[in-house]
Formats: structure tokens, C-alpha cells, sequence
């Protein structure tokens, strides 16, 4: 019997260590978070999106602009009649007395003419305004770009600190299965020494078993985390982190909530969007504007016709004055205003929320790492605990069951660690981006 169970035993620890954890890991690439920032900066599709929408941004102040500015259009117009137009007249020579009959065309069976048009706008002031909130939408556009960058940014540095944090766990795992499989050994060759118990050795080998189990799940962990970061960075393929995170230093809680309106992008963003709204509701006057334009055309007719010579010009002044709309500016003025409101109580209520971020992470930085300093402590004595339980059981005073708590507990504090300081670098990470100071 007690052969039978030692030969069970010894097929576990091969079965697991046959899984080869690290073996299939495939390699890829390892960046610092400056450089992978960088990158996700200059490769990220949303960051592609937002550029774009300034040079769209930028092509609709164009359009507006053409609104006030002369436009130069040419026309050709081919006529065929059945046939030529004449005027037939009758007069009396009033030596001879004889009628004559004269027959004079008026126009001509195939026409051709051809004009250009110049319009010159002397007074359009939809268009002048129009103009005007083209471009505000332009800024608008180009702040939304800025607060997108430190969007991806942030994303980019949360998928680094979590590949590091997935690495710190992956590495307490390691060292757990090899305290664990020093263990197991130990266990069983006592028992082929004789002077063992088997129950010692399958506790060990299903201690070992439990942490291969951890180690597997801590290295899936850690390649959907590379993913994530090589999606971020553009990159066709895992990235890794530089096992280093260097993070500016936080700023004092006063001066990140004083600084909250002018470092802040997003905040930036809706201050700019009330800016917009304020200027575009006061743009309602045009609509009441007289339009002003001049209309230079020359000409030309062949065959000339009675009205029109074969070659010629004219110019006219065309005023446009809107006298009844059926209420549309006073649409456009009431619904412009009420976008104004909407920006102004979103720029509020975005301030607010944003100082008030500021003042729960800088709590929480506080709390992480004082949390993480405990969490080290505790680490470091499971160690030393795991330690001398080690060497109480070589001694015979104990039994492995005492070893296995302590290496158990050992596993558990060092998780809790490296759980710990993912926080830490998290809530640094949280501060630095609500009071606007990262990227």
C-alpha cells in the first residue's frame, strides 16, 4: 500500500512540471512607459481619429469663409431653332410708289453665347459669422485632440503598471513552486529513506500541484495584459514592460485643486465648448443683416441678336433684405442659448467633479501606500516565519502541515505585496491624471 501511494504521488509533481509555464511564453518586445506612452501616442487609432477631426475641423472653416468671398463662375449655352426668327416689314417708295417687302432675322436658327459671372459679397454677415465659429470649433476640435492624447495616455500607463504588477505575480509564484518543489523533495526522500511518512509527501506534492495551478493563471494573466498593451501602442503583437515605473511626483492636494481649471483638459475641453456656445449665441444679429453683393457679367452672343450685341457687359448691385422668416431666427436664438446653458452647467458640474477626483486620489494615494508598506512588512515576516517552520520540521518537532500553513501564507502575503504596490503605482497614477499632470 504505502508503495502504491508513493507511486501515485510521483506522478504529480512530473504531470505539472511537464506543463512547462514559462516554455510557451512567447517573446515580445519590452518598453519603458516613457517610450510606451510615446508610442501609443503616435500610433493609437483614437488619437488618429481626433487628429483628423482638426483637419476636418480646419477644412470647415474653408467652406464657411467661401461664403464672403467672390466666387467666379462661367456659362455657355448652345441654342438650335427649327429655324431663323425673322421680321418681315413692308415700305413704300415714296418715288415710285412701289411697296417693298424686307425680311431682317432676329435670330438665328444655331445660337451660341457665353458669359462669366463675378459675385463679389459686400455685405454677408451669416457668412462673416459663420466664419467666426468655424474656427471657435477649430480650437474646440483641438483641445478634444489633447484631452483624447491624455486619455490614451493614461490608458497606455494603467495596461504598463498592470503588465509589472502581472510580472510581480507571476515572480511570487515562481518562487512559491520553487519553495514548494524543494519541499516536496525533501518530503520524499525521507520517505525513500525510510524515515518519512507518505502523508507528508502528498500533502507536499498537492501543495506543489495548488501552485502550479496560481503560477498558470498568474501567466494568462500576464499575456492578455501584453496584448492589451501592444493594442494601445499600435503594435501587431504582446509588448512587455521594463520592469521600472517612473512616474513624475505628485503634486500637493492644494495646489492640484487650485490648478484643476487650467491643467485639466477635459476641463480645458468644456471650457472651450461654453466658449463656442457664448459666441455662436451672440451670432443672431446676422440673420437679421441685410445681403450686399455685386454681379459683374461679360458677355457674348453670336450671331447678335436685336437686344443682345455680340460682345458686351453689365453689372448690378443686388440687395437681399430678409424681412419674414417664419420664426427661424428666433429658433436659431432660442436653441443657441440653450446650448450655452447646457455648456455652461457641464463646465460645473465637470470642475466639480474634477476636484473632487483630485481630493479622493490624493486619499487614496496616501492610504496605498501606507497599505503597501504593511503589506511588505507582512511579506517579509511570512518569510521569516515560513523559515523557521522549515527548520522546526527538519528537527522532528513539527509536522510538514505547520510548513505548509507558513508556505501558504507566504504565497498569500507575497500576493497581497505585489497586489499592493500595483495600487500604490495605480492611485500615483490616478493623482497625476486628475490634476492634470500626466501625460
Amino acid at each position: 500500500m504505502r508503495e502504491a501511494v508513493a507511486g501515485l504521488v510521483l506522478l504529480i509533481p512530473s504531470v505539472v512540471m511537464a506543463a512547462g509555464p514559462g516554455d510557451a511564453e512567447p517573446a515580445a518586445e519590452k518598453v519603458t512607459l516613457a517610450a510606451a506612452v510615446q508610442r501609443a501616442l503616435q500610433r493609437n487609432p483614437s488619437v488618429a481619429v481626433a487628429v483628423q477631426e482638426v483637419v476636418r475641423a480646419d477644412a470647415l472653416i474653408t467652406q464657411a469663409r467661401a461664403g464672403w468671398l467672390p466666387i467666379l463662375t462661367g456659362n455657355g449655352l448652345y441654342t438650335r431653332l427649327d429655324s431663323d426668327r425673322r421680321l418681315t416689314t413692308t415700305t413704300t417708295d415714296p418715288v415710285t410708289g412701289v411697296m417693298e417687302t424686307h425680311s431682317n432675322r432676329i435670330a438665328a436658327e444655331n445660337q451660341v453665347s457665353g458669359n462669366l459671372q463675378l459675385t463679389v459679397p459686400l455685405v454677408a454677415a451669416p457668412a462673416w459669422t459663420a466664419t467666426g465659429r468655424a474656427k471657435s470649433a477649430k480650437r474646440t476640435a483641438e483641445a478634444s485632440e489633447v484631452d483624447v492624447r491624455r486619455q490614451v495616455a493614461q490608458s497606455t500607463a494603467r495596461a504598463f503598471i498592470t503588465v509589472v504588477a502581472e510580472h510581480r505575480l507571476v515572480a511570487a509564484s515562481e518562487t512559491a513552486r520553487d519553495t514548494a518543489k524543494a519541499h516536496y523533495d525533501y518530503a520524499h526522500t525521507r520517505l525513500q529513506g525510510g524515515i518519512g511518512r507518505a502523508i507528508d509527501e502528498v500533502r507536499a506534492a498537492q501543495d506543489l500541484a495548488t501552485v502550479e495551478t496560481q503560477l498558470q493563471a498568474n501567466l494568462a494573466r500576464l499575456v492578455v495584459a501584453r496584448e492589451a498593451l501592444g493594442v494601445l501602442l499600435g503594435t501587431e503583437g504582446p509588448v512587455d514592460a521594463i520592469d521600472e515605473v517612473e512616474l513624475p511626483p505628485p503634486p500637493s492636494m492644494a495646489d492640484a485643486v487650485a490648478g484643476a481649471r487650467t491643467n485639466r483638459t477635459d476641463v480645458k475641453l468644456l471650457d472651450m465648448r461654453v466658449a463656442s456656445a457664448k459666441r455662436a449665441a451672440g451670432d443672431t444679429w446676422a440673420y437679421y443683416m441685410p445681403y450686399l453683393a455685386a454681379v459683374g457679367t461679360p458677355f457674348v452672343q453670336y450671331p447678335a441678336s436685336l437686344t443682345q450685341p455680340e460682345v458686351g457687359w453689365q453689372a448690378q448691385l443686388v440687395l437681399t433684405l430678409p424681412i419674414y422668416d417664419g420664426g427661424l431666427r428666433t429658433g436659431i436664438s432660442r436653441e443657441r442659448d440653450a446650448v450655452l446653458a447646457q455648456a455652461r452647467s457641464n463646465l460645473e458640474g465637470g470642475l466639480r467633479q474634477a476636484q473632487a477626483e483630485i481630493r479622493a486620489n490624493f486619499e487614496a494615494m496616501i492610504r496605498a501606500d501606507l497599505a503597501l508598506k504593511s503589506a511588505r512588512d507582512a511579506a517579509q515576516l511570512a518569510r521569516r516565519a515560513m523559515e523557521l517552520a522549515n527548520l522546526a520540521y527538519k528537527a522532528g518537532a513539527t509536522t510538514n502541515l505547520e510548513v505548509i500553513d507558513a508556505a501558504r501564507s507566504t504565497r498569500d502575503a507575497d500576493t497581497a505585496a505585489a497586489q499592493a504596490e500595483d495600487l500604490s503605482r495605480q492611485a500615483r497614477l490616478d493623482l497625476l491624471v486628475a490634476s492634470g499632470r500626466f501625460p
